[in-house]
């Protein structure tokens, strides 16, 4: 079984990968475009999957996991681009999430 990789390893991977180019990354604002293409890519998808609009015929077969790929290699891009390690940036979300919002959903063990 092939080991998983770390957050630090992904953002690794795509800085290998962007940096064999002599463009580099794009800016901040093409980057946000792309993740809104690439959101909007995913909410068809589920749209087709979950919602009532289904694909027609003549459109090419995509999956939901692969959307969700383009959007985290983008997110990753962009948070590279910027110098933002996203394994503290989920960190201080999920620490938000335990403290503040502690209390706002119903926990499983409480009736």
């Amino acid at each position: 079984m092939a080991q998983q990789k770390t957050m630090k390893h992904l953002q690794q991977d795509v800085d290998d990968y962007i940096s064999q180019f002599k463009e580099g990354y794009f800016t901040p604002l093409e980057m946000i475009a792309r993740l809104t293409e690439e959101l909007g890519e995913l909410a068809r998808e589920v749209n087709h999957v979950y919602g009532p609009k289904k694909k027609k015929s003549s459109e090419t077969e995509a999956s939901i996991s692969e959307e969700m790929g383009d959007l985290l290699f983008v997110l990753i891009t962009m948070a590279n681009s910027l110098n933002v390690d996203l394994t503290d940036s989920l960190e201080q979300v999920l620490e938000k999430f335990n403290t503040r919002d502690k209390n706002r959903w119903t926990r499983k063990d409480e009736n």
